[in-house]
């Protein structure tokens, strides 16, 4: 049964880390034994709002943010309490923020919820210490996230359709969530399917199509200001004691808006400012899977028409993955998004 997953793999990994990390890596066993740091993260917290029909950057969607983060900490915190009454209190845990009551939170004068009992949490930790010094670490989960079919991090998506393009070949990536949606309200047509092609896997320029309530659930990344991804990221941040993967996303950056985030990243508290900047090419691949039709269409709601620079090579018609949705093979023929991540830390 799953109930029996989560202490096979906590014994699984402890046993790990004590033999293979400690033993052959002898240069920083001595930094492990005194600190035991770990690292928790999350991936799909992009997918959890859209099954829950909330807009990324809605008042909701950042209580959820918060409320997902203070559990987390609260679970991983008690959780290090158990063990280290079982097995003692890190090395250096005496005269740390942590044994005298002081928690992550504290340190950014931030008031969790009542929704745990952080009072009786911090008696325990004076009391019996704790396991490890550092709990959470939300890294950026490049791999793992396209191997379970999630989005990346705590980031949002980045295009609700492209191409992908791995050592194996090349595939269409389709959001699942918005897809579902479009066919079971009956929304899904090969005239939304070549829109949102010719918009670059946005579903903004389909006001005449689909309703609003759609539109500000599924927007990309592209489409939120970045401010109010970095609000996010320093309101989980009270519950992250090490620091998270940020990517920043800005289509046309310049010196004055990079100037103006580290800034403003800084000021909010945030650990770590910027991991990756991701920017967009001002010209695109002639895509000759989308009609006229559906480009004029893409104006006529808003869409703004792409430069094309003839040079690149044309976006190709991809088939959808037949694990993608059973129900329906809609074509794709879209940009391509490769993979350029850390190998070291793009878990």
């Amino acid at each position: 049964p799953l109930s029996l997953l989560f202490p096979f793999y906590r014994q699984l990994m402890f046993h790990v880390s004590s033999s293979v990390l400690l033993q052959f890596f002898l240069s920083f066993s001595r930094s492990n034994m005194r600190h035991r740091p770990i690292g928790i993260g999350v991936q799909g917290l992009a997918d959890a709002f859209q099954l829950l029909k909330i807009p990324f950057d809605s008042p909701r969607a950042r209580q959820l943010n918060k409320d997902i983060f203070e559990t987390i900490y609260f679970g991983a915190a008690t959780a290090s309490v158990e063990l280290a009454k079982r097995d003692g209190a890190y090395e250096s845990f005496k005269g740390s923020p942590a044994s005298e009551g002081i928690l992550q939170f504290d340190f950014w004068n931030v008031k969790p919820s009542d929704r745990w009992d952080w009072d009786n949490l911090k008696s325990e930790i004076k009391t019996h210490g704790m396991r490890n010094s550092l709990l959470l670490a939300p890294m950026p989960t490049a791999s793992t996230a396209q191997i379970l079919g999630n989005n990346e991090g705590t980031e949002p998506h980045t295009s609700n359709m492209y191409n992908r393009r791995v050592l194996a070949g090349e595939f269409a990536v389709v959001n699942k969530h918005l897809l579902r949606e479009l066919i079971s309200s009956g929304l899904w047509s090969d005239t939304v399917r070549e829109r949102i092609i010719a918009d670059r896997g946005s579903v903004q320029g389909c006001k005449d199509l689909l309703p609003e309530c759609v539109r500000a659930v599924y927007k990309t990344v592209w489409e939120y200001q970045q401010k109010a991804i970095l609000d996010m990221a320093a309101d989980r941040g009270a519950f992250i004691c090490q620091s998270q993967s940020l990517n920043v996303h800005m289509a046309e950056p310049s010196t004055k808006k990079l100037t103006s985030m580290h800034f403003y990243a800084w000021k909010k508290g945030l650990k770590t400012g910027m991991y990756y900047l991701r920017t967009r090419p001002k010209a695109e691949a002639i895509q000759f899977t989308v009609s006229k039709e559906a480009r004029q269409g893409l104006l006529n709601n808003g869409g703004e028409e792409k430069k094309i620079d003839e040079n690149l090579p044309a976006a190709r018609k991809m088939p959808l993955p037949q694990d993608q949705l059973s129900q329906t093979k809609p074509k794709i023929g879209l940009e391509t998004q490769e993979e350029e991540e850390c190998v070291g830390c793009g878990a």
